[in-house]
């Protein structure tokens, strides 16, 4: 069997299990069922806890954006500016592509003058460049938002305490924005900045949700909006927004919990293959050597990774949940 037979094998039984998991992975009845009713008692529900738990879910079904476009973005450099913004670093567009550019040159560079292979040298300095700095920009952003919605509930019920005193919101936006560090902090001040200079509260928080890009500040500005316009007790309905976001991380909590031992598992498993193979490489290059000359290791190298990859992508779907 030459290498072409070998790859339309390989793409068909790909295609294969991309179709069972789209296949496996539709929409169960019982799932419907069970949210069905869930609406129905969010609807008639009375109790304002309902309401809010409603109202956050509606937010969090919103925030998920098609393809690559954040936060109103209408093409890939804007979503990469929206993502730079987001982790909180003053790094530019141009300053990322350098570094992408000048990193995937280096370690082609270097991959080259140890093989000799400049095929294998060109794709894993394009995986490298295009891949780490991907992956350091994602570090800082879930980092950040995990810090923000860490505090972001002391920060309403700061809120809440100023608006029971009868402070006017405008202000207890700024006192939110003296007194409570992080990120939580930077973001309400860049909002009474906003506010500062002509902006309506409506858009400076607005504006403020579109960069976060969480479910949790997006129902802070509609539980906002709505009260200004229809009224009520606005601190007693954020008391309760505060109260459904503390249960909101302590069931992530709790879930990251029971999850780690599978997560520990998949990354020992994944791991290991790529270390064994680095062990022996460095003991004897000479054994392993094949797959960087031969074209038909190096094609049966490739199609283990994306095996691998198959497998990794499992593992971490079978690992993850939606709060």
């Amino acid at each position: 069997m030459n290498i072409i037979q070998l790859l339309l094998v390989g793409g068909g039984l790909m295609g294969l299990m991309i179709l069972g998991y789209v296949l496996v992975n539709g929409k169960s009845p019982a799932k419907e069922g069970q949210r069905r009713l869930e609406a129905l008692r969010y609807r008639h529900s009375e109790s304002t806890k309902d309401k809010v738990e409603s109202q956050l879910k509606k937010a969090i079904a919103a925030r998920k954006p098609s393809q690559f476009v954040k936060a109103g973005s209408g093409s890939r450099i804007q979503a990469l500016a929206v993502r730079l913004d987001r982790s909180g670093r003053a790094w530019t567009i141009t300053q990322y592509m350098y570094a992408s550019v000048g990193l995937a040159i280096a370690i082609a560079a270097l991959v080259y003058l140890q093989t000799g292979a400049a095929l294998l040298a060109l794709g894993i300095g394009v995986l490298v460049g295009a891949g780490l700095p991907h992956m350091v920009v994602s570090f800082f952003i879930k980092k950040r938002t995990n810090d923000f919605n860490a505090k972001f509930p002391d920060g309403i019920e700061l809120l809440v305490r100023g608006l029971r005193s009868g402070l006017p919101v405008a202000e207890t936006l700024a006192v939110v924005a003296q007194e409570v560090p992080g990120p939580v902090g930077a973001e309400f001040r860049a909002v009474v900045e906003r506010i500062k200079i002509g902006r309506t509260m409506e858009e400076a928080l607005q504006e403020t949700a579109d960069k976060l890009g969480t479910a949790e500040f997006q129902f802070f500005v509609i539980t906002l909006a709505i009260q200004r316009e229809t009224g009520g007790n606005l601190a007693e309905t954020l008391s309760n927004l505060a109260d459904v976001l503390r249960k909101r991380a302590q069931m992530k909590l709790k879930i990251k919990a029971m999850s780690s031992e599978s997560k520990a598992s998949a990354y020992i498993v994944g791991a290991l293959p790529f270390i064994v193979f680095g062990m022996i490489y460095w003991i004897n290059p000479s054994y392993i050597g094949g797959f960087f000359t031969d074209d038909r290791l190096i094609i049966t190298g490739l199609g283990g990774l994306v095996w691998m990859s198959i497998g990794a992508f499992i593992m971490a779907k079978m690992v993850s949940f939606e709060i």
